[in-house]
């Protein structure tokens, strides 16, 4: 019986341990790119990534100049992410746009990340046209919700962004500063979608689980040190 009892706290204590482990390792970032190769990675509506991503000096670079019949396409996440905070580096060369999209439905009906995801955006505010719309410029919710802080560095240095999304609550972060709080799902959120060029877009920021792209714009555009924790 002795014997029975001290067994028995073992794979209590066992237990418990390994309960600790799991939510130690919840509360942890988990890399989304290992900086040699684009697995977890996808084109969106393929299985494969396109020719003109390549991972170079521990960066994703799009290349436009090496981009063939389908060499792009936008970069999507193998797994769906619900409540999450995101953490990345980004730079653009000269007159580049892209952006970061979430909460993406990849689904046959919807040509496009950007139809159902919203999108951080991505961008040379000097060089790009885009940088003279409001709502259009690095660190917005594209056409959405403009920042009235600009902490973007300049073109060809590393900015580091983050998403925030939890139960609703969005926050975006440029380089240490907070430049978007705002809600989702809410009438909030229907208010911007109808200011928006989204209006009308059937299934637009509607997902509250989803995939997270990096975008191809046709534009030269760099990321790297991309990391997620599940809130």
């Amino acid at each position: 019986m002795k014997q029975y009892i001290a067994s028995a706290l073992v794979l209590i204590v066992m237990g418990c341990s390994s309960t600790a482990q799991t939510t130690k390792a919840k509360k942890g970032f988990t890399p989304l790119f290992d900086g040699k190769t684009t697995s977890g990675w996808h084109t969106y509506g393929k299985t494969t990534v396109g020719s003109a991503w390549q991972v170079q000096d521990g960066a994703i670079h799009l290349d436009p100049k090496t981009k063939g019949k389908d060499g792009g396409g936008d970069l999507v996440t193998d797994k769906e992410y619900t409540n999450f905070h995101l953490k990345l580096e980004w730079k653009v060369a000269p007159k580049s746009n892209s952006g970061v999209i979430f909460y993406i439905h990849e689904d046959p009906k919807y040509s496009q990340t950007y139809s159902t995801g919203p999108e951080m955006q991505v961008l040379d505010n000097d060089g790009h046209p885009d940088g003279k719309i409001t709502k259009h410029r690095a660190g917005n919710l594209y056409d959405m919700v403009k920042s009235d802080i600009e902490p973007v560095k300049p073109v060809g240095e590393w900015n580091k962004s983050e998403i925030i999304s939890d139960k609703g609550n969005l926050t975006f972060i440029l380089n240490g500063v907070k430049v978007v709080n705002t809600t989702m799902w809410d009438a909030n959120w229907k208010a911007l979608i109808a200011g928006s060029k989204f209006a009308k877009w059937e299934g637009f920021g509607t997902y509250k689980t989803g995939k997270i792209s990096l975008q191809d714009h046709g534009d030269e555009v760099w990321y790297r040190n991309i990391s997620i924790k599940e809130l």
